[in-house]
């Protein structure tokens, strides 16, 4: 069990959730580079779109966890 204050684990939570919207904005750029090319490589974008899903889920995840600790 953590010592820090709701205020503190909202905070950190805040920031995890700052970090996930960033890797999924770079990932954005990639993915419009990676159509962007003269012949698209299906691999990659499916490498691209693969990773987003999985910070999505963890965007979810946090979400998750910022409403239980708002509801404590």
């Amino acid at each position: 069990m953590t010592t820090l204050t709701k205020d503190e684990k909202l905070s950190v939570i805040n920031q995890h959730l700052k970090t996930v919207d960033y890797a999924l904005y770079h990932l954005e750029l990639d993915l419009i580079e990676a159509e962007a090319a003269t012949s698209p490589d299906a691999e990659t974008i499916a490498t691209i779109n693969g990773k987003m899903s999985a910070l999505d889920a963890k965007r979810t995840a946090l979400a998750s966890e910022k409403t239980s600790v708002e509801a404590e």
